[in-house]
């Protein structure tokens, strides 16, 4: 496990346009999130020990932010023959169990993953209701432990961009394992 913090410097690129299968049966592509509102980008997986960490609070994230009428996705990238654990199968079968309160999608080919420049799981992307990247940061102030959690980094972010607010170009990157990229 290679620990990989989130770059800096895509901030104000565009929304990559993408099509890609959920596990939850459906086909989805960046025009289906799009509501005037602020989307959340999550590249996640089911074996990063990292995200494992988060799972609970991404779930949460994802309902916070429904309410506020703020779409929230995530993409698994990684290269499942390498890790199973992360196949479409195993990602369906986790969905269902914890029961996400987010599309959860797979990019198979990982073209998806190359566009948006996602580097590492979790990697977080927030896009404002003009589809500019905006943010590009960590969830909260604890990775590790929810109960020291202070700060919601990325929720504060997504609901300062729905109200129209300028949010600080001074982000704390996110950090966890490296993307599982397919070996030629």
């Amino acid at each position: 496990m290679a620990l990989t913090h989130t770059p800096q410097d895509q901030l104000g690129m565009k929304c990559p346009d993408f099509q890609l299968p959920s596990v939850d049966g459906k086909a989805y592509q960046l025009h289906d999130f799009c509501n005037g509102n602020p989307i959340v980008v999550m590249f996640i997986c089911n074996h990063c020990p990292y995200v494992k960490t988060i799972e609970d609070r991404l779930i949460q994230l994802g309902t916070d932010l429904k309410k506020e009428k703020i779409n929230v996705i995530a993409i698994c990238s990684n290269d499942e023959k390498g890790y199973p654990e992360d196949s479409f199968e195993n990602l369906k079968k986790r969905f269902f169990e914890k029961n996400y309160s987010f599309p959860y999608l797979h990019d198979k080919t990982q073209e998806v993953a190359k566009k948006f420049g996602a580097v590492c799981t979790p990697d977080f992307f927030i896009f404002d209701n003009q589809l500019n990247l905006a943010y590009r940061g960590r969830l909260d102030d604890s990775w590790k432990d929810p109960h020291l959690v202070t700060r919601r980094d990325l929720f504060n972010a997504a609901l300062s961009l729905k109200n129209q607010n300028k949010i600080s170009e001074e982000q704390i990157s996110s950090m966890g394992c490296s993307i599982k990229w397919i070996q030629a």
